[in-house]
């Protein structure tokens, strides 16, 4: 009898192993470090090598940032607006 519920797999291949503590502790340290942390973010959330997991989480966190960097730059363009504003008046 054929499984109804489960979708087509397409020939994907998802590594779906379990993360271990030490990795995730190493994943924590180059999170730390500039530069690294964003080239690494993206390898592991589209480069197809990393766990399932792993590319969600960074995924995840790639989402995040995109929407820190859209909230910063909202709030400064206000600051600025309002800045720009009342250095006008003393002109």
């Amino acid at each position: 009898m054929e499984n109804q519920n489960v979708a087509p797999n397409y020939g994907v291949v998802k590594n779906q192993s379990v993360v271990s503590i030490l990795d995730w502790i190493v994943t924590f340290i180059i999170m730390v470090l500039p530069i690294i942390n964003i080239v690494m973010l993206f390898v592991w959330a589209f480069g197809g090598n990393a766990s399932e997991s792993k590319a969600n989480w960074a995924k995840a966190r790639l989402i995040m940032w995109l929407i820190g960097i859209v909230v910063a730059v909202f709030v400064w363009s206000i600051f600025a607006a309002a800045l720009i504003s009342a250095f006008s008046n003393f002109m």
